[in-house]
């Protein structure tokens, strides 16, 4: 007995490692509540928030020690070094994608900017305290010229205290939602739960998990998706078949949120092109943003396949090889179609130039099919002006009816822009994102209508349906306050939910105009162009409806399991109405929730398992 106390003893001494257990637990929590702005719904929350990065920590900081008869002092400090730059690295990607880093988007670093002006634009003065502990670790650890041994049964009890305070978190997590883990694409429920550095781990080992799917499925697990898939019923419009033989002209506006759409600034319209088209064409203005961290990539993707994308990293960086049923493989086969793909930068971004061959495209026009010069291009890459006059003279040699997509580039994050491009002054918001972000939307909108007037020039116009849509956000959750203040609106869940509507423009001319307000998402406009061109949607697996038809009560689904339905929608797990926008009973969201839940864990399998390929 007194043996034991006296090796209590020598690891209660051992100031090292609880000065370095507090300063990354106070910072790992300071990092959660008021970087992540985690909301605290309950006391649950609050307590699961200060316990579970312990359990985490003091197994990290254990490898100090783990492997060797005494505490090392360097390898102590470098791993709190490396912790600190997880925090710091979640941190900065949180500010602008309001999302947790996955390690699939590790593997896609270049294709979410890298270091640069983007990076940059996150940072903040107040990052420093972070790091000012950096600086104290180190000398203190430094100063230590001899380092507190640690008897090896002392380390399995150190060990066993560290995972019984590491299982706790989990536990009470899995009461507060029983789904914790299978609905582990909800990721701001996981952190709350288990932790960032929990969350890193079990990310991780799902990840390379999700690899053995190929190997083990069999054509039964397409069965599921193929039923529940095929047995919607959705009735036709008038419209079914209106364009049908059309070329298709998919104009992808890059960051373009619908509230841009008839707003003004100091009495100057920020779209007035746009505004003139939707009094000519079916514009849809209650369509939702459904991408995650594949963000343009994942808009295609949905468009293109009718699948959702994935939770974490892009399906065209992690499953390039897949079989799919594209929309050019069903336009091919349907009607004889070209189908090709235009976008400035360069055919690597994104794994494009691999992913568009899975999917059936013909020809990719890339950064190196035009002429870029510092003069005409800025942030990633060719101006969209000069972008769509040098397209046009691919577009109209194209063979011919062709299904294109045409992605813009210039209204990217930090919306630069020289002032000899700007249309529009700056806006005069309390944000400066915002305030360029108007300047570079109406760039894109001058651009778009020399575009329109090139197909008209070269006789393209007459002979095709332009669908124009918002591929994501532009202004992420951490800029909102500046469009709130643009907008006159107030912060709450009911406007954070419109900020997250995209437009969708179906422009078919000689058609006259009408807006309509069938909610959607993107995963729609496969089956609403499907129609258009008279080619039943329902005899190709998809999740997406056809927004002429749609059926009322089926809820918009978001990657994180949260939706937008008629009359409720879910937000930080908490449900609406979306009404009056105010917090109604649990039980209204449930079922909508059960249906989130069912068809991106079929997707999943879907993009997972590969199982297109064992469909005939």
């Amino acid at each position: 007995m007194g043996s034991m106390d006296n090796y209590m003893h020598k690891l209660k001494n051992s100031n090292e490692i609880a000065i370095i257990l507090l300063l990354l637990w106070l910072k790992t929590v300071m990092v959660m509540v008021v970087g992540f702005n985690i909301p605290l719904h309950s006391f649950l929350d609050a307590l699961l928030i200060f316990i579970n990065p312990i359990g985490s920590l003091m197994i990290a900081i254990g490898f100090s020690f783990y492997f060797a008869k005494s505490i090392k002092p360097l390898k102590l400090f470098l791993i709190f070094v490396f912790l600190t730059g997880i925090l710091y690295a979640d941190l900065l990607y949180y500010r602008f994608y309001s999302d947790y880093v996955t390690l699939p988007i590790l593997f896609q670093f270049k294709n979410v900017g890298g270091i640069g002006p983007s990076t940059f634009e996150l940072m903040s003065p107040w990052d420093i305290l972070l790091f000012v502990d950096v600086i104290f670790a180190g000398w203190y650890l430094k100063n230590k010229r001899r380092m507190m041994s640690i008897p090896s049964d002392i380390k399995v009890k150190y060990i066993t205290m560290s995972l019984l305070i590491l299982t706790l978190p989990i536990l009470i997590g899995l009461i507060k939602a029983p789904y914790l883990f299978q609905e582990s694409y909800d990721r701001e429920q996981m952190v709350t739960a288990i932790g960032p550095f929990n969350y890193h781990v079990y990310d991780s080992v799902y990840a390379l998990a999700v690899h053995v799917d190929p190997i083990v499925a069999s054509k039964v697990d397409t069965s599921t998706p193929l039923n529940y898939t095929t047995s919607k019923k959705e009735d036709h419009s008038d419209l079914f078949g209106i364009a049908e033989g059309k070329n298709v002209i998919l104009v992808s506006m890059e960051s373009t949120q619908n509230f841009v759409i008839n707003s003004k600034i100091a009495g100057s319209e920020v779209t007035p092109f746009l505004n003139s088209l939707v009094k000519d064409s079916y514009y849809f203005n209650q369509i939702y943003d459904q991408t995650a961290q594949g963000k343009t990539s994942d808009s295609e993707f949905m468009i293109d396949n009718g699948l959702y994308p994935l939770s974490g990293g892009s399906v065209f960086v992690r499953y390039p090889d897949n079989e799919f049923l594209s929309m050019p493989r069903i336009l091919q086969d349907k009607g004889g179609y070209y189908s090709a793909v235009f976008h400035g930068n360069d055919a690597s971004f994104w794994n494009r130039d691999k992913m568009y061959d899975s999917l059936g495209y013909d020809r990719f026009y890339s950064k190196k099919d035009y002429e870029v010069t510092d003069h005409n291009s800025i942030n990633y890459g060719i101006k969209d002006i000069p972008f769509f006059e040098q397209s046009i003279s691919y577009l109209k040699n194209l063979p011919q009816p062709f299904y294109t997509r045409i992605i813009t580039l210039t209204n990217h994050f930090p919306f630069l822009l020289e002032e000899e491009d700007q249309y529009i002054p700056p806006a005069t918001t309390n944000v400066d994102v915002v305030n360029r972000y108007v300047t570079t939307v109406r760039y894109e909108d001058e651009a778009i209508k020399r575009f329109f007037e090139r197909l008209k020039e070269n006789g393209i116009y007459e002979d095709s349906i332009i669908i124009l849509y918002g591929d994501h956000y532009g202004i992420s959750k951490k800029y909102e306050s500046g469009v709130f203040d643009l907008l006159d609106m107030e912060d709450s869940p009911k406007n954070e939910l419109k900020l997250q509507k995209v437009p969708l423009i179906i422009h078919i001319p000689g058609m006259k105009g009408k807006t309509i307000n069938t909610i959607g998402g993107e995963i729609d406009i496969r089956p609403t162009i499907l129609h258009l061109l008279g080619i039943e949607s329902n005899e190709n697996l998809s999740f997406g409806h056809n927004l002429f038809a749609r059926v009322e009560n089926h809820p918009v689904i978001f990657r994180d399991g949260e939706f937008v339905t008629e009359k409720y929608f879910l937000k930080d797990n908490i449900c609406y109405s979306r009404k009056n926008g105010k917090q109604t009973s649990a039980e209204k969201c449930e079922p909508y929730q059960k249906i989130a839940r069912k068809e991106l864990g079929m997707s999943d399998d879907i993009i997972f398992g590969d199982l297109l390929r064992l469909i005939e």
